[in-house]
């Protein structure tokens, strides 16, 4: 489950540190296991996502995904971001029986293990579904 990826991206996670001038953001929380995740989605000139900057604290598993998140997130418009967390969503609830999309998902795919383990996929989720809330409220701010 713990794949290299995953690991690197826990010890160096990349996006972290806030910047307080969001289009839309968003603070989640994991009740089962207290992972917790505020994230900020920064939009460019254009509309499409410049930037997603987060803090958190938790298990590797829902650090690394947030900082794949922030990476996967760059350059994407709203709508491509949707569908990136609609698919990594599917993934993550098919314990174990669909191989995350790597087109959708690049790096992300490497969380695709975590859907077997119905207990850790909050945690790989938590970012994702605090993007999808960041999305809403930039929608509806523009």
């Amino acid at each position: 489950m713990y794949q290299q990826v995953i690991l690197d991206h826990s010890r160096t996670p990349h996006g972290v540190g806030l910047r307080g001038d969001a289009a839309g953001s968003s603070h989640q929380v994991n009740p089962t296991c207290g992972d917790e995740i505020t994230l900020e989605l920064h939009l460019g000139d254009a509309g499409e996502i410049e930037e997603v900057r987060w803090e958190g604290r938790g298990c590797a598993i829902s650090q690394a995904s947030a900082s794949l998140l922030a990476d996967l997130a760059e350059h994407l418009t709203p709508a491509e971001m949707t569908t990136r967390i609609d698919a990594f969503r599917v993934a993550m609830r098919s314990r174990g029986q669909i191989e995350p999309d790597e087109q959708l998902l690049g790096d992300a795919v490497a969380l695709g293990g975590v859907s077997k383990y119905v207990a850790r996929v909050k945690c790989a989720m938590l970012a994702w579904v605090a993007a999808e809330d960041a999305l809403a409220q930039a929608s509806t701010a523009s």
